[in-house]
């Protein structure tokens, strides 16, 4: 697929169901019993993965547009499935379902596609054996997992390493566990466990940096509604902070805190972007957000990225690799070796990309860096088969002087199906 460069625009869009959002009310909603309706559910495959896996578990899934209705006995009335769950490509759904069956009284393997079943899991193995589940991998770590379930130990854990999965999986094990189940995050991640939790039914206690649960706990159905996604929209917001005399305004966003550190770095570069008709969607604050070009945002760009704003802006890296040969102080992100571990080597698919299009950037064990005052011309890059590198160059294509050819761009789907419709539509 060729992007061919983009000028000034003026547009509204919105866009999908946010994605992490979306996993967790289907997990918790199939865990509950009752009925569960999802509204503005994601489109992505990932979060469609688990919408199977669930339905393996005897859930009944019934799915309408971007309406989803779950009848479930709760955990309890799960059964035992036939076939190994497939978690697909999603990283999400094995470690926090592998939480919810680690409580459960039966043995279940899940398993992934090519990509998935390299991804390291003994981040979620170590603790889940440590509250007395049996849990079998291969390679000392990688999938498929067997899990043998049943009752749980409850746990003080800290992670090794700042991951929302980790820290939903070890609470979601918790619901399962008797007495009091902790963790404590050394750095902030995505809080969207902790806030999806009570409106299930079941409290979360947060003290200092200590989240915890106390079981067994009963989940009840619910109906919410899914804010739109900000790690899908920080590509179109990219294009409009970076392309002169452009505009946009998506709605109905998510702007949870720990998800918006991008808004943030760029309002404090000068950026124009604003919220308006903010509004809550359960537990998570949605608004609508006006983008326009600025000058200064190219300017005053942060030099560096490292440390604490690192895990909540570990998706919107490619992006923001895309925009630093632009910036005037070029960009060095630290801190960051989490990348090598997503659908493929995030670090080393910047690089290869960034080379190929002429692009000079130095590659580090955990980042990169990357000098200003480059330009594209145009050239070929791959997705290598991840979505959010595709999504990043394909807005690099709309920046650059004769158009960029995305090889593999099909793998979108993963996470936003409708993505080259929107791209499009910025020309209509």
């Amino acid at each position: 697929m060729i992007i061919r460069p983009l000028r000034g625009f003026s547009r509204t869009l919105a866009v999908p169901g946010d994605k992490s959002i979306s996993h967790r009310y289907a997990l918790l909603g199939g865990a509950a019993a009752g009925e569960t309706v999802i509204h503005n559910y994601s489109s992505s495959r990932d979060c469609h993965s688990t919408l199977s896996c669930l339905e393996q578990l005897g859930v009944g899934v019934a799915v309408e547009g971007t309406e989803v209705h779950l009848a479930s006995r709760g955990k309890a009335g799960w059964k035992q499935p036939a076939e190994p769950l497939d978690a697909g490509n999603s990283g999400t759904t094995i470690r926090l379902l592998s939480g919810l069956l680690a409580g459960c009284p039966f043995p279940v393997v899940i398993s992934g596609d090519e990509s998935l079943s390299q991804r390291p899991m003994k981040r979620i193995i170590d603790p889940l054996r440590k509250m007395g589940a049996g849990v079998e991998s291969r390679d000392a770590g990688l999938p498929p997992l067997r899990i043998t379930g049943g009752a749980l130990r409850p746990l003080v854990y800290q992670p090794s390493a700042a991951s929302a999965q980790v820290k939903s999986c070890v609470l979601l094990a918790g619901l399962s566990a008797a007495g009091r189940t902790t963790v404590i995050e050394s750095k902030a991640t995505r809080d969207h466990t902790e806030r999806a939790l009570p409106l299930f039914g079941v409290p979360v206690d947060l003290e200092g940096s200590a989240l915890s649960v106390t079981g067994p706990a009963a989940l009840s159905g619910a109906e919410v509604t899914v804010p739109g996604d900000m790690s899908s929209a920080v590509f179109f917001l990219a294009a409009a902070l970076m392309i002169p005399g452009a505009s946009l305004q998506i709605k109905g966003v998510g702007v949870n805190p720990s998800r918006s550190a991008l808004l943030q770095l760029v309002r404090e570069s000068g950026a124009d972007v604003a919220e308006k008709e903010t509004a809550h969607s359960g537990g998570e604050p949605c608004s609508t957000l006006d983008v326009s070009y600025s000058s200064r945002l190219t300017k005053s760009f942060p030099a560096e990225i490292r440390g604490n704003l690192i895990p909540n802006l570990i998706d919107e890296i490619p992006i923001l690799a895309v925009m630093s040969p632009l910036l005037e102080q070029g960009l060095t992100v630290r801190d960051a070796e989490e990348l090598r571990v997503k659908e493929c080597d995030r670090i080393k698919a910047v690089a290869v990309n960034m080379k190929s299009l002429g692009i000079m950037i130095e590659e580090y064990r955990d980042g990169f860096h990357i000098p200003g005052g480059q330009e594209y011309t145009g050239g070929a890059v791959d997705s290598f088969g991840d979505h959010r590198i595709a999504m990043a160059f394909s807005i690099a294509g709309l920046l650059s002087r004769d158009g960029i050819e995305i090889r593999n761009p099909e793998c979108v789907s993963v996470s936003f199906p409708e993505f080259f419709e929107v791209l499009d539509s910025l020309r209509d």
